[in-house]
């Protein structure tokens, strides 16, 4: 079943001038020899955009080289499928920075008018709390939940550095919402939760490379970690088989070649797809997994993510069993140019 709306541009209120009168209240306080117990104010937002960027490049030029290495492996059907989308993106000039959109969860000429047709419709609107990617095309969709009083729980990039934040109006300066849906507004106002965090997530909303409309078949850019973040919400019971997921993408990224006998257990579908001109309600019959599969994780991807790290130690305390582990796989090195940059 197909919906469509009208696109409605939807400009970005600015917080310049909230920004500006915090510089000089911050500048006032340092001068008299005070100091703020605001955490704003003494998070390095420049240093964290910084090395965001750096380990960023660095997981894109791993993921490009995982690609042309992908060739004789049974899964490179995904990379062709993420290749054509990316290249169409480019060649039709819909693409919209961060350029290139290869690797990437690509941004796209209409992406707020895609987030705009989803925040019409009563399942956004009747959801108090919303998971949404950290993703320049969803930065639209952070908007609107935080806009609209509800609380936002966004994946910090890569999950790298911890597990999710969460956020909400309240928590943010006045006019500072828009600086607040970006990565390094996110850890700046944010409140990282942990495993144990008591929390009930009544939408998803994931970015995708590829969607199919016949079936709620989705691609991702191929790291795999919008499936980690998925496991570890079941894990914790933040939501179960009737918690939504939306994707927000450009109509020339639904395709109808996904063959779904070839997804794996962990490969996550959508039930409703938003464009800049129409809503997919995709009846997916695909399952949704059901938490972490170990057995796929490689040990060089656990070794990357602390909170995987936890969950498995906890979980084979609890159960006095020790979990199964995928095979081993080359990772763009993130982690060490991580520890090289903290040695400086």
């Amino acid at each position: 079943m197909r919906l469509l709306f009208p696109a409605a541009a939807s400009p970005l209120p600015l917080c310049l001038a909230a920004r500006a009168s915090r510089r000089a209240r911050l500048a006032v306080a340092s001068a008299a020899g005070g100091s703020s117990s605001s955490t704003s104010a003494s998070f390095d937002a420049a240093a964290f955009e910084a090395e965001r960027l750096r380990l960023d490049a660095a997981a894109r030029d791993g993921m490009a080289s995982a690609a042309a290495a992908a060739e004789a492996d049974p899964r490179a059907w995904k990379w062709e499928i993420r290749k054509r989308v990316w290249d169409a993106l480019e060649a039709e000039g819909v693409a919209r920075d961060p350029r290139p959109v290869h690797h990437r969860i690509p941004n796209f000429d209409g992406a707020p008018a895609a987030a705009d047709t989803l925040g019409r419709l009563d399942v956004f609107q009747n959801s108090q709390c919303v998971k949404v990617n950290p993703d320049s095309p969803q930065k639209q969709v952070r908007l609107l939940t935080l806009s609209g009083d509800k609380k936002l729980l966004t994946p910090q990039p890569r999950l790298r550095t911890g597990f999710f934040s969460v956020l909400d109006s309240q928590m943010i300066p006045i006019g500072c919402i828009p600086e607040a849906c970006t990565s390094v507004g996110a850890a700046k106002y944010g409140r990282p939760i942990g495993l144990d965090e008591r929390i009930k997530v009544d939408l998803i909303v994931i970015g995708s490379v590829a969607v199919d409309p016949s079936s709620g078949a989705r691609l991702g850019k191929g790291e795999g970690f919008a499936e980690l973040e998925y496991g570890m919400l079941r894990y914790m019971g933040a939501i179960d088989d009737s918690t939504v997921i939306v994707t927000t993408v450009h109509d020339k990224q639904l395709v109808d070649d996904i063959p779904v006998e070839k997804l794996l257990v962990h490969d996550v579908p959508v039930d409703i797809i938003c464009t800049p001109t129409q809503v997919i309600f995709t009846k997916t019959t695909i399952p949704k997994p059901q938490g972490i599969y170990w057995e796929k994780l490689s040990p060089e991807k656990l070794g990357q993510i602390r909170i995987l790290r936890e969950l498995k130690k906890r979980i084979e305390q609890e159960t006095g069993t020790i979990l199964p582990s995928g095979p081993s796989e080359k990772l763009p090195p993130t982690a060490q140019r991580r520890r090289r940059q903290l040695r400086r």
